[in-house]
């Protein structure tokens, strides 16, 4: 049986460090760190979201202010207010929650963040500077997936890495991450997708297998070669009737006959999940250093 990567213990760890570090920065900088969060509409989930963010930044010493607009804002307000938080200079970091409102322009919200605020390294810039393999904020979920394979003893470097999935939020920058020459990397990359006949042609041949694709237990333990390491982003819920509420949240690799196959996996929830938050306090405590103060 696998061995199980265990995503909530590592990002208590890195919940410490970012801790210990916020207070080291208050101490000599004087700077606590600010992060502004803009929720527009009633999304269920998207509240939840913010809510558990908005814990964890008091979990560990940070100033955050959680801004909830109405789902007929315009995108001229949102605009305004977002330009509002980049000139703040007690905000080191925003966050606008997505998906937002079909009328207004995503792209558009997002260029509109400061590169030097955008903790969700999700700006154009930041992505342009992952590319090319320059220090940026990065996108948290795979700069996650990167520090789970390093704090489990698993070096990516010279494996073949197969990412399932090209998404701008995890399948393209995980990739991007992984093949940069340097250490914690130096990977050889593949990305497949669901425009492949036969996704296990790929997976197969994964050293480290990065599940991204965004549907339940599409990948089988057939499709995993003996000894992989298995890294499953899915977060998928699927009807149950023996679990509570009806539904039970499954990842896009079927755990049951994966876990008989690799080496080593993580498991849904409680492996991916917890680092995106950690990696997010970890991203602005490194833009609140850059912009605090020189003496």
């Amino acid at each position: 049986m696998a061995r199980i990567i265990d995503g909530r213990r590592i990002a208590a760890d890195i919940r410490k460090e970012v801790k210990e570090a916020t207070g080291e920065l208050k101490r000599t900088q004087g700077v606590t760190p600010g992060l502004a969060f803009i929720l527009v509409g009633e999304n269920p989930a998207s509240q939840v979201y913010v809510g558990m963010k908005g814990k964890a930044c008091a979990e560990v010493g940070f100033h955050s202010v959680t801004e909830v607009m109405p789902d007929s804002t315009s995108e001229e307000t949102l605009l305004k207010k977002i330009a509002g938080f980049n000139a703040d200079p007690a905000i080191h970091g925003i966050l606008v929650q997505l998906p937002l409102p079909g009328h207004i322009d995503e792209r558009k919200v997002l260029e509109a963040i400061d590169p030097a605020k955008d903790v969700d390294g999700f700006h154009p810039y930041n992505v342009g500077l992952l590319v090319i393999g320059n220090k940026t904020l990065r996108p948290c979920t795979p700069a996650g997936i990167q520090e789970l394979l390093l704090r489990s003893g698993i070096d990516p470097a010279g494996k073949h890495v197969v990412v399932a999935g090209r998404s701008n939020i995890v399948g393209k920058p995980i990739a991007n991450i992984l093949l940069q020459k340097a250490a914690g990397a130096n990977s050889v990359v593949t990305i497949v997708h669901t425009g492949a006949g036969d996704l296990g042609r790929y997976t197969r041949m994964a050293d480290i297998l990065i599940a991204a694709v965004g549907k339940p237990e599409i990948i089988k333990g057939d499709m995993i070669k003996s000894g992989a390491v298995v890294i499953d982003v899915g977060t998928n819920r699927i009807e149950d009737p023996a679990a509570k509420g009806g539904t039970r949240l499954v990842g896009d690799v079927e755990f049951e006959s994966a876990s008989k196959v690799a080496s080593a996996i993580t498991p849904v929830p409680g492996g991916v999940g917890p680092m995106t938050i950690a990696m997010l306090l970890k991203n602005t405590l490194e833009a609140a250093t850059a912009q605090a103060p020189r003496f």
